[in-house]
């Protein structure tokens, strides 16, 4: 078949749009074979690409295609197979290596031994491009976890190899063929390199003021007085990724200055959520580090008439500052309130009843330069510095000073601290006035991220701790970043999302089901498939022609993933059925079991609520199964079936947007936790900790507590939403 051959003489290729088969593409460009090609509209993500041949003959699977390919471009002159038989066959090993290149939890890992096998090579075969390279680009083009993969230092060979495979022609070709919008993404990460923004769906294209390539300095600064929630994950994700682009640095600094609120377990855990996420800083800092400096800049403020100390009581102070009304104490001299100072880090009684307060503008329409708050006493035990200390500074003064003093160069926060940008300015050039050296310091805001029925403050998601309303910080309802991962959300999917946003500004409630969808689309292609019978109301089939003791095979865990590995499936005589499958058959309908085949109902037992109590059926293994009506799934009645608790959640909040003003102690959902008994298939009892798995006909699920080897400590499985809105 050759480049001038008739169209009518062409096979065609056809495929999911949103899986495109850019290796079978490049290929065929490469081999200067013709090859027309077409999206199924009616494709789903469970079809493979397929080759039709005129003669009504396919091949199904891009590694099948690129063979037969590659064999037929030889035909025409090119030799992509390589110089030998030996090149030829270990061509053909990396195409079917190629096929497990696909989004889940072991891409990371397979794309940093193909990295290691590249280290000291330029090609996978020989000297030369073969389609054993043309294969595995192709798959990491496809596969939306690369562009994440590819920044890993693990990843570097790889990443080098790529981007000499997507200059080659055929390869440019192919993408500008199958997905223009490949094209702009290229040249938006062209752009990126060149510090224009960029980014992997969404915007970044923002023009950081005074950014430099290589000297933009980025901060994630968490107060250690709870876990780290999703809106936290954007800051920190977004904060890792601008310095990314800039080829800058993050820093990582605990914002520590409030010891009333703030624990060593809320440490220790935000530190833990930090490594799931993947940042890459060097140390963490702390504000309490600076302290001492902080007191001598307080001391420094006050001599130059910017601070001074005030005991108003904090309702009156805060109606004046609600009304415009300067304090009585504005007018104290810096002699008057630097004494008071020393007796406020003294913690003596008089010393107490003060703060130390910005000279700044008290009739200011922006409220937050209405003398703030610089510096107030505490006499709590601090989590770190003990007792040493008791004034602290607030974060209003400690900010700007450590970001200037720890090189910041982009402070990014959500815009909810719009209104206190002039504030943090004027703040910073008072510091710089009275400590010399101290750098220029950049805002940028960016949109906080809301969900439907869901609050994130702190203090509420503190309260259902406190109550009990939930089981901790990682209970699967909360949005913590603890939570959702242990309700199997995979960080790749998380990071997908909050990438997808772009810098935006814009202000929106975001839905649940677009952040399960991106999840969905990453586990279904590596999730092991099991079978559960729902305990409650279970039917016994017994069958006539099916083994009289358990029948023993292996079958694939996954149909279309060979390297998920095989299970055990049991045969007998006697299987159960869920009760809602039960009340579908129908006396002499045939029905479908699946992984076995076909048997026809003979009888259906009732009770009198009308419950399914028994069925008997005869095994019909010729049959159809494609003229079925119902495809049941099934267990064996064996004992060695393993007990399971499937549980399922629902909102906190019964409110889609929780207002300002709403008392959301009002709004809160009293059911969010469902139970149910189940039993499921033998090969379930080695599921660990954090395995997830697709119960088929029943959806996707997490392992949170393995099975414990008797009917009293049952597997607990998490049900994980899969996108659809119920």
């Amino acid at each position: 078949m050759a480049a001038a051959a008739s169209s009518q003489q062409q096979p065609v290729l056809t495929y999911w749009d949103r899986n495109p088969p850019f290796a079978a593409v490049a290929l065929a460009q490469a081999a200067n074979v013709a090859l027309q090609h077409a999206a199924d509209l009616k494709a789903t993500n469970k079809t493979n690409a397929t080759l039709k041949f005129p003669s009504g003959e396919e091949l199904v699977g891009v590694p099948i295609i690129l063979k037969f390919l590659t064999r037929l471009g030889a035909q025409e002159g090119s030799n992509l197979y390589g110089p030998t038989p030996l090149a030829a066959c270990q061509v053909d090993q990396w195409i079917e290596t190629s096929s497990q290149l696909v989004s889940g939890q072991q891409f990371e890992a397979l794309c940093g031994r193909l990295s290691d096998y590249l280290s000291l090579r330029s090609y996978f075969v020989g000297y030369g491009v073969t389609a054993a390279d043309v294969a595995i680009w192709g798959q990491l083009q496809a596969c939306p976890l690369w562009k994440k993969v590819r920044q890993s230092p693990a990843a570097a060979h790889l990443a080098r190899w790529f981007d000499h495979m997507s200059s080659l022609p055929a390869c440019a070709a192919a993408v500008e063929d199958l997905c223009p919008t490949k094209k702009r993404e290229a040249a938006a990460a062209a752009d990126t390199a060149a510090g224009k923004g960029g980014g992997d769906v969404g915007s970044f294209d923002v023009g950081l003021p005074d950014a430099q390539m290589g000297k933009v300095v980025t901060r994630f600064p968490p107060e250690p007085s709870g876990y780290l929630h999703i809106g936290h994950a954007k800051a920190a994700l977004l904060n890792q990724h601008f310095a990314n682009i800039y080829q800058g640095r993050l820093l990582v600094r605990f914002d520590d200055t409030n010891p009333t609120k703030e624990k060593d377990e809320y440490v220790e855990n935000i530190i833990k959520d930090m490594q799931t996420l993947g940042l890459q800083y060097k140390t963490i800092t702390y504000t309490s580090d600076y302290f001492p400096q902080m007191l001598d800049l307080g001391e420094r403020l006050i001599k130059a008439g910017v601070l001074y100390a005030d005991d108003t009581p904090v309702d009156q102070m805060r109606e004046e500052r609600m009304h415009g009304i300067e304090s009585k104490r504005r007018g104290r001299s810096p002699e008057e309130t630097l004494a008071m100072f020393k007796e406020m880090q003294a913690g003596s009684e008089e010393g107490l009843k003060n703060c130390l307060r910005f000279k700044l503008d008290m009739q200011a329409g922006n409220k937050a330069l209405r003398d703030p708050v610089a510096f107030r006493c505490n006499v709590t035990h601090h989590w770190r510095t003990g007792h040493t200390y008791k004034v602290y500074p607030t974060y209003d003064f400690a900010c700007p000073f450590v970001d200037a003093l720890e090189g910041v160069t982009h402070a990014l926060r959500t815009s909810e601290y719009k209104d206190r940008e002039a504030q943090y300015y004027w703040i910073l050039e008072q510091q710089q006035k009275v400590w010399p050296g101290l750098p220029k310091v950049h805002i940028w805001d960016y949109s906080r991220l809301n969900f439907v029925y869901t609050v994130l403050s702190k203090r509420k998601l503190t309260w259902f701790v406190q109550t009990n309303r939930v089981d901790g910080w990682d209970d699967p309802r909360m949005p913590t970043v603890q939570g959702i991962f242990r309700r199997g959300l995979q960080v790749e999917a998380l990071r997908e999302f909050i990438l997808s946003q772009g810098a935006s500004k814009n202000v929106t409630y975001q839905e649940w089901d677009k952040i399960w969808t991106i999840n969905k689309k990453l586990i279904d292609p590596v999730c092991p498939r099991h079978t559960a019978v729902a305990a409650a109301g279970k039917v016994l089939l017994t069958l006539e022609g099916a083994p009289a003791s358990p029948e023993s095979s292996t079958i694939a865990k996954h149909k279309k993933n060979a390297a998920v590995g095989s299970k055990t499936l049991l045969k007998l005589g006697r299987v159960w059925l869920d009760q809602a499958d039960g009340q579908e058959v129908q006396e002499g309908e045939e029905v479908t079991l699946m992984d076995w085949g076909n048997a026809i109902i003979k009888s259906v037992s009732k009770g009198p609520d009308g419950q399914v109590t028994g069925l008997t059926g005869t095994l019909n293994l010729a049959g159809d199964f494609k003229k079925t009506r119902l495809k049941l799934t099934w267990l064996a009645d064996v004992s060695e079936l393993v007990p399971l608790t499937l549980t399922d959640f629902d909102y906190l909040i019964t409110k889609k947007k929780v207002e300002e003003d709403d008392d959301f102690e009002q709004l809160v959902n009293p059911t969010t936790k469902f139970e149910s008994a189940a039993l499921g298939d033998v090969n379930m009892a080695a599921l660990k900790k954090g395995d997830l798995l697709q119960l088929e006909r029943k959806g996707y699920f997490i392992c949170d507590v393995p099975y414990g080897g008797s009917a009293d400590k049952p597997a607990v499985l998490f049900s994980i939403p899969d996108g659809r809105t119920k």
